[in-house]
């Protein structure tokens, strides 16, 4: 009996807390259905969790909108999407000193990725913050 290998995935999620670890349990599902999912989960998990949560804590919109995430296998390579209603764009914070509790999410994005990046939704309300994980670790 063969396996079918899914190679992408969405759904939306509420702007809510809670829907953090939604995700990352819809990323570990994910990545459970392919041979090569555990060398990704690490890293994923990590960059997905820093992302939904600057969706849900920064994303200055109604509480009515939602999140839509999305992930898809590319030559080995993990393509992380959350879409957001917000038209603000992430900035890295650089001087998060180490008694600040945030501020470091962007810069962990940006260390296990090998790269990651924002665009306008083709929808046109919001964005997309996306990042590419892959099993060599990030561009460090």
């Amino acid at each position: 009996m063969s396996t079918v290998e899914i190679s992408a995935f969405e759904t939306m999620l509420t702007r809510h807390r809670r829907s953090v670890r939604t995700a990352r349990n819809h990323l570990r599902d994910f990545l459970a259905q392919v041979p090569y999912g555990p060398a990704l989960l690490s890293d994923g998990e990590v960059v997905l969790t820093e992302l939904v949560t600057n969706a849900v804590v920064h994303g200055r919109v109604s509480r009515r909108r939602r999140i839509a995430i999305r992930f898809e296998l590319l030559c080995g390579h993990l393509r992380i999407e959350v879409h957001d209603a917000s038209s603000e764009k992430p900035v890295i914070r650089r001087a998060a000193g180490p008694d600040d509790l945030s501020g470091r999410g962007l810069c962990l994005v940006e260390a296990l990725s090998m790269e990651w990046g924002c665009e306008p939704r083709p929808e046109g309300i919001g964005k997309i913050i996306w990042a590419l994980v892959g099993p060599e670790g990030g561009a460090r």
